[in-house]
């Protein structure tokens, strides 16, 4: 399915979704398959590939599946299960444990 417009889903749904605007799932909603959209409401479930711009998963929302987006924000009780990539993230900062490893061996020196 090809939209220029909104798209907000109350139903099941099976299949692809490209949209150059908004989709939302409603609480009854069902998606199998993979959505591109600028911005993605979740309050259904969603199962598949997700790439947007923005990614919300609200209260009672339910995704399973790999998210790819620059933004994603999930709400207390939403419930996500799989993977994601933040696009334009920065690198994560070295952790912790190496630090104090390296600080140990500086140490033994």
């Amino acid at each position: 399915m090809n939209l220029s417009c909104n798209l907000y889903v109350d139903g099941e749904f099976e299949g692809i979704i490209h949209s150059q605007k908004e989709v939302n799932i409603g609480k009854n909603g069902h998606i199998n398959g993979d959505v591109h959209t600028k911005r993605l409401v979740v309050q259904g479930f969603v199962e598949g590939s997700l790439h947007a711009d923005r990614v919300e998963i609200k209260a009672n929302g339910r995704v399973k599946g790999s998210i790819e987006a620059s933004e994603l924000v999930i709400e207390a009780k939403g419930i996500f299960e799989g993977s994601s990539i933040v696009k334009g993230a920065s690198p994560a900062p070295k952790s912790l444990s190496n630090s104090k490893d390296n600080i140990l061996q500086d140490k033994k020196v």
